[in-house]
């Protein structure tokens, strides 16, 4: 089916988008920042204990924790439009999902956007939905569980981080420069419409620029929105590891203390700090294809979903899986049908 038309999609309020695709980068700070001086040590390691929350312990398709020092290693950012000063909610739905898989021989990475519509099965609730309903349902552990059943890969670690981090984390590094693919104007982060505006082409932009240029999908759609997303991180990730940026370690820990949590202890963190200084760090991207389609639900309404592609799945996840080193496991959860899908706050849904 179509794309949804833009005059209906205007005529709904846009809920705030919340992206997290900056949260590898800052990982990275953190391990760095361990290696850089007893302050900065002693404010990452307080800032991370802060925002240790370990509510599942290893993954069951694990048969014992991992060790990032020694292993290969997943994560999985969520992003939900909450902050722990708001009491990080746990039935807020999703806003951005990304997986990592991080390969400790080859100190690479591989990073797959998940469209935060895909039509997947939820256990927690025993039919599919959009995948960003089941951090509604069961907060990261759901959510890790619903990645865990569609990837048929271990999701070893969570971070899940507030959007103000990402604007306050931009600007503590003095910008980031990314190659701005066609003109635009957006809202800013308090949602006053046309107040950022943008040009084409390779250019410095600060928290709230970065923001508006992840968020905006006015001229294209979800998955060239993810690959933004992605030239984004690697910016962020380019800036944080540069040496110029050391100095403004203080101030990048600032920003992500008060709007993360993870179930990665600091020591765990520690471990990413060869990724870090390795020189040669490689991100490789991906993203799910599939088509926007509409799906009956039982009360008559045309819900908006991506329905993934079984062939762009099935590559991606042979990616994943070589770049861990798993072998495919028996996971019948995955072949289950479809079901009833949900019923309840669909109408509050935007299509693309």
């Amino acid at each position: 089916m179509g794309r949804h038309n833009s005059t209906e999609t205007k005529k709904r309020k846009r809920r705030r988008r919340i992206f997290w695709f900056a949260i590898f980068p800052l990982l990275l700070v953190a391990a760095v920042s361990a290696s850089y001086g007893t302050y900065l040590y002693k404010k990452a390691e307080n800032m991370m204990g802060g925002a240790f929350f370990d509510d599942r312990g290893k993954s069951d398709l694990r048969d014992k924790k991992v060790d990032p020092h020694i292993d290969n290693v997943s994560i999985l950012f969520i992003g939900i439009d909450e902050s722990e000063k708001r009491g990080f909610s746990d039935n807020a739905r999703s806003d951005a999902l990304m997986l990592a898989t991080l390969n400790e021989k080859e100190k690479s990475v591989k990073l797959l956007t998940i469209p935060r519509d895909s039509y997947v099965y939820i256990k927690e609730v025993g039919y599919s939905t959009k995948i960003n309903h089941a951090h509604k349902y069961g907060g990261p552990r759901a959510t890790i569980e619903t990645v865990e059943d569609l990837m048929d890969i271990p999701v070893d670690y969570y971070v899940r981080l507030d959007f103000e981090a990402f604007m306050a984390v931009v600007d503590a590094l003095d910008g980031i420069d990314v190659d701005v693919p066609y003109a635009f104007s957006e809202q800013n982060s308090k949602d006053k419409a046309g107040a950022i505006s943008l040009e084409a082409g390779m250019q410095k932009l600060d928290g709230e620029e970065a923001l508006a240029l992840a968020r905006t999908r006015k001229l294209d759609n979800d998955i060239e929105r993810g690959k933004r997303q992605q030239e984004i991180m690697k910016a962020i990730a380019a800036k944080a590891a540069s040496g110029t940026s050391l100095t403004k370690y203080g101030k990048v820990i600032d920003a992500i203390g008060d709007n993360m949590r993870t179930d990665m202890t600091f020591d765990e963190i520690k471990a990413f700090v060869d990724y870090a200084v390795s020189g040669n760090l490689s991100i490789e991207s991906y993203t799910l294809e599939g088509e926007d389609t509409r799906i009956m639900n039982s009360q008559g309404q045309n819900i908006y979903y991506w329905q993934i592609n079984e062939d762009s799945l099935a590559d991606v996840k042979g990616k994943l899986k070589e770049h861990l080193d798993i072998a495919t496991y028996d996971n019948t959860e995955m072949a289950k049908p479809a079901g009833q899908e949900q019923e309840e706050d669909e109408t509050l849904e935007q299509a693309p």
